[in-house]
């Protein structure tokens, strides 16, 4: 199927690793135009770099950007200029429960996840309603539909995307601008891994890697090409029919409707 992405600009953030990058690697492989922004610049050359030799494709470019920073978002997509496909990500937040976060991590955590997609989405709007197209995918988390014990920080804003990205469906349709929220469930990479780390137990990482694995009807957890496959559509010219909605990729984990 001809996705019809080839020569379209796409901007997909926090894309230097893991399903951003995922994500960015997927487009370049159908011949889009791809800029990749994370904060990390040294990750970032060298993850622009991979995908260059992955996929032929030389039409793709880095750019340094903060995401909880208003500056660094405007510069960015001044840089770029315009955007046809919007691939918003970020880091995930520090894992923890109610009582180990103060006022500063709970303001990082808003700036990281909802205010990121505020700002990068308030910029490229414009351009978008301009040329009377647009495709905006916001990548959060399975816990957008159900809470995941031990963090609360993702449990609380996540939902809050879902609330966005609904509401700027509506408000845009008109315009021909279509926006959808993705929510991994458990994928193999660095994030996961990190959790695990982060958590107390005698289980190797990779012990608990394969568990989780067994607690899929798939048998096994994710990989960040099969998630990038779904932002792919959504996020192109074939999709002409699906906006404001909301999809967890996760193998069939979830038990909620």
């Amino acid at each position: 199927m001809d996705v019809k992405v080839k020569g379209k600009k796409v901007l997909v953030t926090a894309a230097s690793k893991g399903l951003g990058k995922a994500c960015a690697k997927i487009y370049a492989e159908e011949g889009a135009q791809v800029y990749i922004a994370s904060r990390n610049k040294e990750q970032l050359d060298q993850a622009t770099q991979e995908i260059i030799k992955e996929t032929g494709n030389t039409q793709v470019s880095s750019v340094v950007c903060d995401l909880t920073k208003s500056n660094d978002i405007k510069e960015m997509v001044d840089e770029i200029g315009t955007i046809d496909i919007l691939i918003n990500n970020a880091g995930g937040p520090s894992a923890g429960t109610f009582h180990d976060f103060n006022d500063n991590d709970w303001q990082h955590a808003f700036e990281l996840l909802l205010m990121n997609i505020i700002r990068t989405t308030r910029a490229v709007i414009p351009k978008m309603k301009e040329q009377q197209f647009g495709r905006i995918v916001n990548i959060t988390s399975s816990s957008m539909k159900q809470a995941i014990d031990g963090l609360v920080l993702s449990n609380t804003f996540r939902p809050a995307i879902v609330g966005l990205s609904k509401s700027l469906s509506q408000e845009f349709a008109a315009d021909n601008i279509l926006i959808n929220s993705v929510g991994p469930g458990t994928m193999e990479t660095d994030r996961i891994r990190d959790i695990f780390n982060q958590q107390n137990s005698k289980e190797s990482v990779e012990t608990r890697l394969k568990r989780a694995g067994e607690q899929v009807p798939l048998g096994r957890i994710g990989q960040p090409d099969e998630f990038a496959k779904v932002i792919l559509f959504l996020g192109s010219p074939a999709n002409t029919y699906i906006t404001g909605q909301t999809l967890i990729v996760d193998g069939g984990a979830m038990k909620t409707l």
